[in-house]
């Protein structure tokens, strides 16, 4: 399931065109890639949900932002997202990338997969996918982008 996101994402985020979603097209391309129906239609379930927020205005309602404040993980939340991946999520609040609510998205969002453990790349794929899908995300999901692939070049002399 979380291979057919990225896929998604990848092939589909990236396009320039203006996408139009035929599912039944999308579910068979899919199928030919190789990816189990099953784990196609989660994949989709995953990404119907992560689209309700915007629905249900789960942005709009602030949680309150103190320097103090700490997040505490369930043992579910524990087991599936470690020192590195919990690290990482602090620290991109500290960065002022997430917030408390879209935090709080990421980590229902990661609880949702069908994977046990999630390694700090997969996480930060899981971000990207969140921000880019989520309103009024657009400048720190580029600030977020700029500092996980660094698209600067540099010139040799």
């Amino acid at each position: 399931m979380f291979e057919i996101l990225i896929y998604l994402f990848e092939t589909c985020v990236y396009s320039e065109s203006e996408i139009s979603i035929d599912y039944d097209n999308l579910i068979n391309d899919l199928s030919d890639i190789g990816f189990q129906k099953k784990d196609i239609y989660n994949a989709l379930r995953w990404l119907k949900n992560l689209s309700s927020y915007k629905k249900n205005n789960f942005l709009s309602i602030s949680l309150t932002s103190d320097q103090i404040s700490t997040r505490i993980y369930n043992k579910a939340e524990l087991f599936k997202l470690n020192a590195d991946c919990r690290g990482f999520i602090l620290f991109l609040e500290q960065l002022e990338i997430l917030t408390l609510n879209t935090r709080e998205i990421i980590i229902e969002k990661i609880m949702d997969l069908e994977i046990n453990q999630l390694n700090l790349e997969d996480l930060k794929w899981i971000i990207l996918i969140v921000l880019f899908n989520t309103p009024g995300c657009e400048i720190v999901y580029r600030r977020l982008e700029k500092l996980l692939f660094n698209f600067t070049t540099k010139i040799i002399h």
